[in-house]
C-alpha cells in the first residue's frame, strides 16, 4: 500500500472531513471560552455578594423581619388608624420629661432664610426629568426648623391632642433609645396637623430647596461632591439616626439633615416645573386597580390614572439611593401613605 506524502492529492471527502474537524475544534474553543468567562463572572458575583453581606448593617438571618413587601407599610398604617381612639401613650407631664429643658430649647430652634433669589432644579442630564429645568425663584424671608421633628416632639403633640401615634410605637410609647430620631410612619396629614398645632406649617418645596442648597445651585448641602460621611443614606447606618448627628453635613444656613436620614413631606403637590422635559404622565396620579376576574385570579393589578395628585417629599433617606439625596431631587407619594423613612420639619413665614 503506497504511503501519503506532502504531494499526495486530497480527495473532496478528505477536505470535507478536515473542514468538519476544524469547525468542531473552533466551536469547542468558543464554548470553553464562554464557560470560563461565565465561571469568572459567577466568581466575581460571589465575591461582590460576600462584600455586600460583610457591609450589611444587620444579620442577614434577620432579613425576613427587616424587609417589607411593597405596600406593607401602608397596610400597617391603615391598621394603626383603627387604634386612634384607644387610650395609650404619654401624659403631657410624661412627654415633657422625655428630654431636658436645654434639649427642648435646641430642638425648637429655627433658622432665618433671608429673602432673595436662588437656583432651583437642575439641568443635569442624568437627573430625573421631573427635576428639570434649573430656574430662578424669588422667595420672601421665612424661618425653617433647624432639625427634623423628633419622636420626643411628636410625643408632646400626641399627649396634647390625642392624635394617633405612629404604628411602630408599642402602646403609644417611643421605641427605646429613639427619642431624638426623626418621627416616621407619619403621612402628609399627620405632618400638617403637627405643624398647625406647633403654630407653624410645612415648608413649600421652593423654601425647602433654598434652605438645603443656598443660592449657588450646589448639588448637596455641603457642596457638589457626594460624601457618605456627611449624611445617613443607603443603609450606611441601617436606620434613622439622631437629628443632631451630622454637623458636618449642614446646609449653608446651618440646617441639619437636608440630605438623608428621612424623606421630608413638603406642602406642595407634585407638579411639573415650567419648561420641563418630563413626560406629563410622570405627574399623573395612579392607583393600582384590579381590572378583571382574570387579574384577580392571577393577583395582578394595573396602574390606573385617577383624579388625585401626589405630594412632594424631599431630601432622600437612610435606605435610599445616595443620589436621591441631591438638593434638587424630587420624590413623591400619596398624602395618606406613611413609611419608616418619611418624616418632616416645619417652617413659618416672617412678617415684613
Amino acid at each position: 500500500m503506497p504511503t501519503m506524502n506532502k504531494n499526495t492529492v486530497q480527495t473532496p471527502a478528505d477536505l470535507q472531513r478536515k473542514k468538519k474537524y476544524l469547525s468542531a475544534t473552533i466551536i469547542t474553543c468558543i464554548a470553553l471560552v464562554m464557560i470560563g468567562g461565565s465561571l469568572h463572572v459567577v466568581k466575581l458575583g460571589s465575591i461582590r455578594m460576600g462584600e455586600m453581606r460583610a457591609l450589611a448593617t444587620y444579620n442577614l438571618k434577620e432579613e425576613s423581619s427587616r424587609i417589607r413587601a411593597a405596600g406593607e407599610d401602608i397596610a400597617l398604617h391603615e391598621e394603626n388608624e383603627n387604634r386612634k381612639n384607644q387610650a395609650a401613650g404619654y401624659t403631657p407631664a410624661e412627654a415633657d420629661a422625655l428630654l431636658t429643658p436645654e434639649q427642648w430649647k435646641e430642638l425648637g430652634s429655627s433658622v432665618l432664610i433671608p429673602a432673595g433669589k436662588f437656583l432651583m432644579g437642575t439641568n443635569l442630564k442624568n437627573a430625573d426629568a421631573a427635576s428639570h429645568p434649573q430656574h430662578t425663584v424669588q422667595l420672601k424671608a421665612y424661618r425653617i426648623d433647624k432639625y427634623l421633628v423628633t419622636n420626643a416632639q411628636y410625643a408632646r403633640f400626641i399627649a396634647a391632642t390625642g392624635h394617633r401615634p405612629p404604628s411602630d410605637w408599642k402602646d403609644g410609647k417611643i421605641p427605646q433609645g429613639t427619642a431624638l430620631y426623626p418621627v416616621t410612619l407619619v403621612n402628609w396629614y399627620d405632618a400638617t396637623a403637627y405643624a398647625k398645632w406647633a403654630g407653624k406649617r410645612l415648608p413649600t418645596e421652593a423654601e425647602w430647596e433654598k434652605a438645603a442648597r443656598g443660592t449657588d445651585g450646589r448639588r448637596w448641602p455641603w457642596g457638589n461632591e457626594m460624601d457618605p460621611a456627611r449624611l445617613n443614606t443607603y443603609y450606611n447606618v441601617g436606620s434613622a439616626s439622631n437629628v443632631n448627628t451630622y454637623s458636618n453635613g449642614v446646609s449653608p444656613y446651618g440646617v441639619y439633615d437636608m440630605a438623608g436620614n428621612v424623606d421630608e413631606w413638603v406642602a406642595d403637590d407634585f407638579e411639573p416645573y415650567k419648561g420641563t422635559d418630563a413626560a406629563a404622565e410622570v405627574f399623573q396620579g395612579k392607583m393600582a386597580r384590579v381590572q378583571s376576574e382574570e387579574d384577580k385570579t392571577m393577583k395582578v393589578a394595573d396602574l390606573v390614572p385617577v383624579n388625585r395628585q401626589y405630594k412632594v417629599l424631599r431630601g432622600g433617606s437612610w435606605k435610599g439611593d445616595p443620589f436621591s439625596t441631591a438638593t434638587y431631587h424630587r420624590d413623591y407619594s400619596w398624602p395618606n401613605y406613611a413609611s419608616d423613612f418619611y418624616g418632616f420639619r416645619c417652617a413659618s413665614s416672617v412678617d415684613e
